[in-house]
């Protein structure tokens, strides 16, 4: 039928090898609880809740720091957690005396969210920081924890303000 088959059998026979390498090379390096789940190891999901948390959670955070959600309230970062700017802080948490959070770079943590993109909504407060701050830091004039720029009536009066906001 073919003229000469031996070359279509040597072809077969590295392609069976390939085949066969490949599949001992996956058994040993696939994990065998791969596929569980999904297409993810089913033994990631014990190891990750085996691990200590890094982040402390805002609700810890307040706790210590009630001078800080005081100011936070009265601004527009009253729902932004904590951590989103000051990184995780669990180690912190369980050990305020030995572990200092270090104050994050206010031209960096800033323009994460502030930096103008025009995927954002219009009414979220954007700026071009090159053009905005002429390269000082944000809390050059802005409070991190209440960002707004006021005059001293109005800090003094939102500080004066009862817990109900109204006077």
């Amino acid at each position: 039928m073919f003229k000469d088959i031996e070359h279509l059998i040597r072809l077969a026979v590295v392609i069976a090898i390939l085949l066969a390498v490949f599949v001992l090379l996956r058994a040993a390096v696939v994990p065998k609880s791969f596929g569980e789940y999904g297409h993810y190891r089913g033994t990631a999901i014990a190891e990750i809740a085996a691990r200590t948390p890094a982040f402390a959670g805002h609700d810890v955070c307040e706790a210590c720091h009630t001078d800080v959600v005081d100011q936070k309230r009265l601004g527009r970062h009253a729902n932004v957690p904590c951590e989103a700017c000051h990184g995780a802080q669990g180690k912190h948490a369980d050990d305020p005396s030995s572990v200092k959070p270090q104050l994050p770079d206010t031209a960096v943590i800033c323009a994460r969210c502030h930096e103008a993109n025009s995927a954002k909504p219009k009414g979220f407060p954007q700026v071009v920081s090159a053009d905005h701050s002429g390269g000082l830091a944000c809390n050059t004039c802005h409070k991190p924890h209440r960002p707004k720029i006021e005059d001293e009536k109005e800090t003094k009066a939102a500080n004066t303000k009862p817990a109900g906001g109204k006077k």
